[in-house]
């Protein structure tokens, strides 16, 4: 096969390097490069028509909403999003502070502002906060797994269910009581679900889970959108890098491929695109999502991936995390509130019940949160994960709205007037999360992501540990950025080691 020369390089020396995705870990990756001189041939194939991937942000409702990555997880000096951020001017001075920097959250999400009982009422914040510890102290267990031979338990929802139910067991308070703390831990297991991106914690091997590093800092958001940092990215590389519009069909590696521009030159990879044209290049760096990969891996590659690596990418799970935004003319939410937390008195981590995802999708909600004001509206964004969210996808909005608007009067005991959303906007996430599933057999906890993420499958072809592929534990959508980030070094590292 043959490059069909209708983009092809202009013909000189030096290594000819394909970066295949335009989010934050592809630019990464492309931005390193474009800065040693062992590559002066660089091109960043992206299959849409703009660069950013899962951060995206839009004008909407009168102001800036984060369509995909939300925060800067532990926004401190360790963080090289946070760098990149301060360098290009991105934050304000209260993220930029060093009081913000050293807070110590434990990677934990912070408490709700207020918390409504599904059947209407307040819910106790002191009972919240109450197990909220509870929970988070447990959490905080499960990491302590990760250099054991074996753990007592194969996922993290059965160590916490075990543990729970022993705690219960000596609660002594009357069975309301008993049951309403039960459905705030449930709250909190959902939450950890969109943390983690999963369906259940059941899922998730408790023996990796440790390994994500949490970093100190108080998770902050950019004042003007999180798509101003691939933008300045994209500003810093050269101005024909970026190559938009073109998805990629097959990448054909371990080979010989000429092209007509360069007589008696071989590549070892060629990128075929969807709409024919074919890339040659020495290097070719992925950066797509998991998900695409499961989706298209036995006919992304010719010839095959070797066996471990393809069962890898089969075996480590992916999850599915959802926004929901919700407009409102006037807020129904008291002034300086930030988190509202809806609690189903009737939910039991504990208990394993299955009613019809129609019947019962919205209650895998973590809440919603308080967007800042905009100029004419008032916005609250939803957080759903797992197979509620799969199923929430498949609804009209008319369909989300009347579900969430019954949901949020009847919790909140008020008037239809005061609880009536004009406008929802669904967002899928077009992607995920990855999970390092709960192993078949002791021992094999992490294995598949481990082999995924170690040598690269050819010395032309590097599988950088982008969206939803690091293989340490992962975070919500926010944390995308960092991991991108930090991994593309990794890639780079692997092609300059080729060529010393």
């Amino acid at each position: 096969m043959q490059s069909s020369g209708g983009d092809a390089e202009a013909p000189g020396c030096g290594l000819r390097v394909l970066v295949v995705g335009g989010g934050i870990a592809g630019l990464g990756a492309a931005q390193r490069l474009c800065r040693h001189p062992a590559f002066p041939h660089l091109r960043v194939l992206e299959a849409t028509a703009r660069a950013g991937g899962r951060i995206r942000s839009e004008r909407s409702f009168g102001g800036v909403v984060e369509v995909g990555a939300h925060w800067i997880h532990g926004p401190s000096q360790g963080n090289p999003v946070f760098q990149l951020a301060a360098k290009y001017g991105l934050l304000g001075e209260k993220e930029l502070s060093a009081e913000n920097q050293l807070v110590e959250t434990g990677g934990h999400v912070g408490l709700p502002s207020v918390s409504y009982a599904s059947s209407g009422g307040s819910v106790s914040l002191e009972l919240v906060a109450e197990m909220a510890n509870l929970f988070y102290s447990l959490i905080d267990q499960t990491r302590e797994f990760l250099h054991v031979a074996e753990t007592p338990v194969p996922s993290v929802g059965e160590y916490l269910k075990k543990e729970l139910s022993q705690h219960a067991a000596r609660w002594t308070e009357d069975e309301g009581t008993r049951k309403l703390k039960l459905a705030i831990l449930n709250s909190f297991f959902n939450l950890e679900c969109c943390v983690s991106g999963t369906h259940s914690m059941d899922l998730v091997a408790l023996a990796p889970f440790g390994e994500y590093t949490v970093l100190p800092g108080l998770d902050c958001t950019f004042p003007g959108g999180y798509q101003g940092l691939p933008d300045h990215i994209v500003a810093s590389l050269p101005q024909d890098v970026m190559t938009f519009n073109k998805p990629v069909k097959t990448v054909h590696w371990n080979g010989s491929f000429q092209e007509a521009v360069s007589p008696g030159e071989t590549f070892p990879v060629l990128v075929e695109c969807e709409d024919g044209t074919c890339f040659p290049a020495h290097h070719v760096v992925l950066t797509v999502p998991l998900g695409f990969l499961k989706e298209r891996l036995d006919t992304f590659f010719e010839p095959p991936l070797p066996t471990e690596k393809a069962e890898a990418i089969r075996k480590v799970g992916f999850g599915t995390n959802n926004k929901i935004f919700l407009e409102f003319a006037e807020p129904f939410w008291e002034p300086g509130c930030q988190h509202i937390q809806v609690v189903w008195e009737d939910a039991s981590p504990l208990q394993d019940a299955a009613p019809a995802m129609r019947d019962a999708w919205f209650r895998k909600l973590i809440g919603f949160l308080v967007l800042p004001s905009f100029p004419s509206a008032h916005v609250l964004c939803g957080f759903i994960a797992g197979l509620e969210s799969e199923f929430m996808e498949t609804l009209s909005d008319a369909e989300v709205l009347q579900a969430l608007t019954h949901v949020l009067r009847r919790a909140t005991a008020q008037s239809s007037e005061q609880t009536s959303c004009r406008r929802v906007a669904g967002v899928p996430a077009n992607g995920g999360i990855s999970v390092l599933r709960k192993p078949p057999a002791p021992g094999a906890q992490g294995r598949a992501a481990v082999v995924l993420a170690q040598c690269p499958v050819h010395q032309g072809l590097l599988q950088l540990r982008g969206r939803g592929q690091h293989w340490r534990r992962h975070r919500p959508a926010g944390s995308a950025p960092p991991r991108g980030r930090r991994e593309a070094p990794v890639a780079v590292s692997l092609v300059l080691g080729s060529y010393p």
